[in-house]
């Protein structure tokens, strides 16, 4: 297998010969994918390093990767060396990719970018970038040029059908709520490329990405029909059974631009620059039987405020988890007490030995992150077999993880007190449990975002001068991703929350070299109640596991704090202790004592 520097360098020659001076790849797919199959992640092949939310960009004499703050350090260890460079997105002094291009472009110069994965608002950027310095922004194949070695095929795993007893309604009924939705906006067509929201609208889920239970296609779905394009094959006879019922149509995977081409029908056709490929906005902009509007997917709202059977499953579903996430914490205790060798790649083995057992059990919804002392201040760090930690009876360790059932999909971390601790680690952790309570006891009016909410949670840091960098929370799919949105509880997310919507509850503490602490919940956001001033909204916890309290220091909470924990604690075993036998019953009566 080739080295970095030699996947750069073969890279570098089919530019000179295309004529291109700089190359830019996305972390993106056709489908503006956070996380992408195999296939089409470009980025991470000729960069050498894995992450979402990254740009790499490649000039005839430099390499560099955007990576985000979750990324920083690893990208830094990682990249040393390879003749790429780490670039911290958002940190004073680090140029953006767009300023990065503008003093590198000249009147003439050529920057290449595939179109098939370029998100229309993206390609724009990038467009007035180049106009701005008098040089050309062109679709090249280098990619499928150069990457032949070792590269994944397009994943084909066996489709099927979410039941409407997990989906609360059939494909049939949400492509009638589209159509309504799309008339409001007098639009008579829609093309669907979003993994999840497609997922969503057709009932419809595979594992063509790790972890995501999501099938590689696309939709057309207008007045009288929907069309969707993906490898059928691999759809079982009742599953065609069931779409064409609900009145879609097959075609292959690759045939939409073919497809568009052929339309005769006038439409107007709504598309999401975000999330749209330049390759499909050009086809569809090349038949003049077409009126495009722009403008947010409605999809994306409908999928994520959860109907009253996904919620209900949901729920169920964070209960089955959180017996698994109980007796593998009864288990580690165990382990290490009896003086265990144990590492953190074993953690994951014994996570999945619990939920796997669980009803239902599908995947994990996203690879373990089990990090032990100053690792976990990589918050995406991924342990790996003979390089990764040993326990000791000392110190941190932070799980993250999650699963995804046919009832639903769920992430939960927790940080776990393996031996003695100092007097700052005590403090750290008291600080990040009392901003994850800031949140769970937030109640607010309606019409708040995400943006505004985030800003509860950051108090006790902000307080002491300290902040993290990274959103305190996402939304969670139905089983689908374990990261979708629109909603987020991050700083400049605009979205309201309404009645229905689930986001994970997960502030932290990363020092670099030193110390990672992250507790993290789901939450349901339900009506607090109406007055005089309006109606207001609060949280609800669904994940149901007992937060580690031999790490705080009481004295530093506050009496209604204090109540919030009491009150959980109560919560957890009402709903976790019939699933568990007498031993593990009594273990969590200790740990969900009053404090």
């Amino acid at each position: 297998m080739k080295t970095v520097p030699e996947r750069i360098a073969a890279f570098r020659s089919a530019m000179e010969k295309a004529g291109c001076d700089i190359f830019i790849m996305p972390s993106s797919d056709p489908h503006s994918s956070e996380y992408a199959p195999a296939h089409e992640t470009a980025w991470e092949y000729f960069s050498g390093f894995s992450c979402e939310n990254a740009n790499l960009l490649i000039t005839r004499s430099e390499a560099a990767l955007w990576v985000d703050g979750r990324f920083f350090g690893a990208a830094d260890k990682a990249l040393a060396g390879t003749g790429v460079q780490s670039m911290h997105m958002g940190v004073k002094g680090v140029p953006s990719v767009l300023a990065w291009l503008g003093v590198r472009l000249k009147e003439g110069s050529v920057l290449g970018y595939n179109a098939e994965t370029m998100p229309l608002h993206n390609m724009r950027q990038l467009k007035e970038v180049c106009d701005s310095c008098g040089a050309k922004l062109v679709d090249l194949p280098l990619v499928d040029e150069v990457w032949v070695e070792d590269r994944a095929p397009l994943p084909s795993t066996p489709a099927w059908i979410l039941g409407k007893e997990y989906a609360g309604m059939e494909a049939s009924e949400k492509l009638a709520v589209l159509r309504d939705k799309l008339k409001a906006l007098n639009c008579t067509a829609e093309l669907v490329t979003k993994l999840d929201c497609l997922a969503w609208l057709l009932n419809l889920r595979a594992s063509d990405v790790d972890c995501t239970p999501y099938a590689l296609a696309f939709c057309y779905v207008d007045m009288d029909k929907a069309v969707l394009f993906m490898d059928y094959s691999r759809l079982s006879d009742d599953a065609k059974a069931y779409l064409s019922a609900c009145g879609v149509e097959l075609r292959g995977y690759k045939e939409m631009p073919a497809f568009l081409a052929e339309n005769t029908k006038s439409e107007t056709v709504l598309i999401d620059p975000a999330s749209l490929n330049a390759s499909l906005n050009n086809a569809l902009h090349s038949n003049s039987a077409f009126t495009v509007v722009e403008g947010s997917d409605p999809l994306a709202m409908l999928k994520a405020v959860k109907n009253e059977t996904e919620l209900e499953c949901t729920r169920k579903a964070h209960i089955y988890d959180a017996s698994a996430m109980v007796r593998f914490q009864i288990e580690l205790e165990k382990r290490m007490a009896a003086g265990e060798k144990l590492r953190e790649t074993d953690i994951d083995s014994i996570l999945h030995k619990y939920r796997s057992a669980n009803p239902g059990f599908i995947v994990e919804s996203f690879p373990t992150i089990a990090a032990y002392g100053p690792n976990a201040a990589n918050m995406h760090y991924a342990p790996k077999a003979g390089s990764d930690a040993e326990l000791q009876p000392k110190g941190y360790l932070l799980v993250d993880s999650g699963a995804t059932y046919y009832t639903g999909t769920t992430d939960i971390t927790r940080t776990y007190t393996l031996g003695e601790l100092s007097y700052e680690e005590k403090l750290a952790y008291t600080r990040v449990l009392r901003c994850h309570i800031d949140v769970a006891m937030a109640v607010w009016k309606e019409g708040a975002t995400g943006g505004e909410l985030d800003m509860l949670a950051r108090q006790p840091m902000w307080r002491h001068m300290l902040d993290y960098r990274c959103g305190t929370g996402h939304s969670v799919s139905h089983v689908g991703a374990v990261h979708e949105g629109p909603h987020s509880l991050r700083p400049h997310n605009g979205v309201a929350f309404v009645p229905g919507m689930i986001i994970t509850n997960e502030p932290g503490i990363y020092e670099e070299g030193s110390i990672g602490i992250r507790i993290e919940n789901e939450l349901e956001c339900v009506e607090a109640g109406e007055s005089e001033y309006g109606k207001f909204l609060r949280f609800e916890p669904i994940t149901f596991v007992p937060v580690e309290m031999s790490s705080v220091l009481v004295e530093e909470l506050t009496r209604e704090e204090k109540d919030w924990i009491n009150h959980y604690h109560a919560q957890v075993f009402e709903k976790i202790s019939p699933l568990l036998n007498a031993e593990e019953t009594e273990w969590l009566k200790n740990k969900c004592a009053a404090v």
